[in-house]
């Protein structure tokens, strides 16, 4: 009896102890999942079309007003580096780096875009927040176009949660980014990775933040009522994109709206959108830069000197990333620059040959007085409609979403994890704009889905209509990695992850790694299709008063 109950008390023992030990690793781990996977602002949505259709107020004249805010990182802040073996890829077992301030690890600003351990090395040129505000009917809108590889849906919302804090004049602010690949990580994926973590920039973050919320308050302190040039230029696929995934589809719009000081005549700003990687300095590039985008703006305030130059507009020239998924790109693309000299490698002369080329046909379209295709803008209303969604997303971005390190904030069950996001459409006079919460294919944006065999998912096109034939503005703008990054939206009858692959590739194409989930696209579409409803809906209604 004693050794036998001696015995079962020691068993018991040794039974408990793992037992209760994985019991409490378990629990451990439950509350670490919950905690990172909550996010921030978790009940915060949206849901609204404003002006509602019986509360227009008076429409008066268009006000517009810009502000804009350097985002740039300073370099002294950071420690410094040396490249080595020239690789254009930071090795701690190779290269060499400077710790500036001796707490015995780098603090590099790492580069978004391509490859992780990237970290900059100088600035070929400024980043910035550019804020355009608009204001009439009673609604102020601001947009804002930030020079980065992206921003995620919860980092914007304490952006608005400090404007709502301080304006009440504010109705609805949509923000953006240009999808620079030459500036800081503000996602988390191109940081470098450590075994317990990375080495992500919060502080880079914060100052993003205030800097871009400094841009808003100085856009809409700027208003004044404007006259408004509206033109559309046509893009041509040679010499300035090329798609790197079949079908061949690319962004031939490129949608200008050039905004002037109804009182002294002098230039506001331009606004302009079209879809294009900026990505042009490539892969080994370590200089910190909006790429092409710098290029294009640059001109348009400056104008370009010599033969193929012309007069610069002033102001402030705003530019958003229209549908680049698909995936439009000038790398590996030799551009013909305004001189007559061929840029065929990746770098400043090729980015600088883009945006210039970019320009030239911005300027002519704007000046041109003889095709009609440039007209002075008649409708001055304010409107928006937008609303809070949650996308489905699949492996591996689940992943990261559920450990808070990509997107945090689950939603919905772990086996159908979704991400919050948004999408908006906003009416200003003439210029009608939807964004759209990461790069779209221009197929679903302007038309050209197929169903190409091997494709993952047999079905006739669903993302149709095409969005921009949906729209009613005289110029119809799609703002890319509006509001979020949730990755490359593609077609759901060309999804493909399983092989045999669709148009002969030999290994699955690139895209559908991010999101993960084929039903994002046709979701952001109908979507989209709801809120573009909407917005003219309310438009609608100031016929009938």
């Amino acid at each position: 009896m004693t050794n036998n109950d001696g015995r079962s008390v020691k068993l018991s023992s040794m039974i408990k102890g793992p037992v209760f030990f994985l019991i409490l690793c378990l629990i451990g781990i439950s509350v670490f999942l919950f905690i990172t996977s909550r996010g921030t602002d978790r009940e915060y949505a949206i849901d609204y079309t404003l002006p509602t259709a019986d509360k227009w107020a008076d429409i008066g004249l268009l006000e517009v007003g810009v502000g804009i805010r350097d985002i740039t990182p300073l370099l002294e802040n950071y420690d410094t580096w040396t490249d080595i073996d020239g690789n254009g890829v930071f090795d701690l077992q190779i290269d060499q780096y400077v710790d500036r301030n001796g707490n015995g690890t780098f603090d590099f600003i790492w580069l978004a875009g391509f490859g992780q351990q990237r970290p900059a090395q100088g600035v070929n040129d400024q980043l910035w927040s550019r804020a355009m505000a608009f204001r009439n009917n009673g609604v102020t809108i601001v947009l804002v176009s930030i020079d980065s590889i992206g921003i995620t849906y919860d980092r914007y919302i304490p952006i608005r949660r400090m404007i709502e804090e301080e304006r009440s004049d504010i109705t609805h602010i949509t923000f953006a980014a240009t999808h620079t690949h030459n500036a800081p990580d503000t996602i988390g994926l191109w940081s470098y990775r450590l075994l317990f973590g990375s080495q992500f920039d919060d502080e880079y973050i914060a100052f993003l933040q205030q800097q871009i919320y400094d841009s808003i308050i100085d856009a809409v302190d700027n208003l004044v009522p404007a006259d408004t040039i509206l033109a559309q230029a046509y893009v041509p696929q040679e010499n300035f994109t090329r798609d790197s995934r079949s079908p061949i589809v690319v962004d031939h719009q490129l949608p200008i709206a050039w905004f002037k000081n109804r009182s002294t005549g002098e230039t506001i700003g331009t606004l302009a959108s079209w879809g294009m990687h900026p990505e042009g300095f490539g892969s080994k590039n370590l200089l910190i830069s909006s790429d092409f985008v710098h290029y294009y703006r640059q001109a348009m305030e400056n104008g370009l000197s010599g033969e193929n130059g012309f007069k610069g507009f002033g102001g402030e020239a705003v530019f958003f990333t229209g549908p680049a998924g698909g995936l439009m790109t000038q790398l590996g693309l030799a551009i013909v620059d305004r001189s007559g000299q061929t840029q065929a490698h990746n770098g400043r002369e090729k980015s600088r040959a883009q945006g210039e080329n970019l320009a030239l046909l911005a300027a002519g379209a704007l000046r041109d007085t003889n095709t009609g295709n440039r007209l002075k803008m008649k409708r001055q209303q304010v409107a928006v409609s937008a609303k809070t969604v949650y996308l489905p997303v699949g492996w591996p971005l689940k992943i990261a979403v559920g450990l808070g390190v990509v997107h945090p904030g689950v939603y919905g069950l772990p086996f159908n994890t979704k991400v919050r996001s948004e999408i908006d459409a906003i009416r200003i006079g003439d210029i009608e704009i939807l964004t759209t919460p990461g790069e779209i294919f221009p197929e679903i944006i302007n038309g050209g889905i197929e169903t190409p065999k091997g494709a993952d998912i047999v079905t006739e096109p669903v993302e149709v209509p095409p969005l921009r034939q949906s729209m009613t503005g005289v110029i119809n703008m799609n703002f890319n990695l509006g509001m979020d990054e949730v990755g490359y939206l593609v077609p759901i009858s060309q999804w493909d992850r399983k092989p045999p692959y669709t148009y002969d590739y030999q290994e699955a194409p690139y895209g559908e790694v991010y999101v993960g989930n084929p039903e994002v696209s046709p979701l952001v579409h109908q979507t989209s299709l709801e809120v573009l409803q909407r917005l003219h809906q309310t438009l609608a209604s100031i016929q009938n008063r």
